[in-house]
């Protein structure tokens, strides 16, 4: 007899998020976890040949086995890269802030 075990599967956007509680068989799969976390009818712009998937919070392929208790969680794509908004503000000499403002006495 196979155990069985408790996943939780995640994903959100800007105007709403879902958590669906799964139950599995002990030797499940991320990809499976998903599948039957009903997410991929609720949210028909999930697509699993695009979409990362992780488990808590660590990138993971669609067959990777999940234990009880784990969170897997469905990531959008980015809206844009990092590196190049980065690129884009050094080329307009503007300076990215960071910590808390200026030096006592100056």
């Amino acid at each position: 007899m196979t155990a069985l075990i408790h996943v939780e599967v995640v994903f959100g956007r800007q105007d709403r998020q879902k958590v669906a509680m799964v139950t599995l068989n002990e030797g499940a799969t991320v990809r499976d976890a998903v599948e039957r976390s009903g997410l991929l009818a609720e949210f028909p712009e999930i697509d699993l040949a695009k979409n990362k998937l992780g488990i808590w919070n660590k990138l993971a392929k669609p067959d990777a086995v999940v234990r009880n208790k784990d969170r897997v969680e469905i990531y959008r794509p980015l809206i844009a890269d990092p590196k190049e908004v980065r690129k884009q503000r050094a080329a307009e000499g503007k300076v990215m802030k960071k910590g808390g403002g200026e030096i006592a006495g100056e």
